[in-house]
């Protein structure tokens, strides 16, 4: 099993990153793929999440309206765009996957099976 991100970088503040996790090594569609960050000495904390095969999305309240999750089903991939950053996004950004029927908990990072190696994102003021 793999969770691979990427797309991550220093940008300004008001600026745009859009990261991807490509996954292997299990059924797609049988889970849901969740977004989660870590900034130095804090906890890690769920951003966002999708349910691969009904398509559901769920943020985090300080996100919403600036990232939009998406998924390439085709591609076992799904994307985090997020607009509008803000240095408070700083962070290592990790994706995961949790089985679909567990969704509703998606914040939750216990519930997690795999996880990938996590991807730098630094916002600049």
């Amino acid at each position: 099993v793999q969770l691979v991100e990427s797309g991550g970088g220093l940008v300004q503040a008001g600026g745009s990153l859009r990261l991807s996790c490509v996954t292997s090594g299990f059924t797609f569609d049988d889970y849901a793929i969740g977004w989660f960050r870590q900034a130095p000495g804090k906890e890690r904390e769920g951003v966002s999440c999708i349910s691969t095969n009904d398509g559901r999305r769920y943020y985090t309240d300080s996100v919403k309206g600036r990232f939009t999750i998406s998924t390439d089903n085709a591609k076992n991939t799904v994307y985090l765009q997020m607009n509008s950053l803000k240095p408070e996004d700083t962070a290592v950004y990790y994706c995961a996957a949790i089985v679909w029927g567990h969704v509703d908990n998606w914040h939750d990072e216990n519930g997690y099976d795999y996880w990938g190696q996590g991807t730098q994102v630094t916002v600049s003021s």
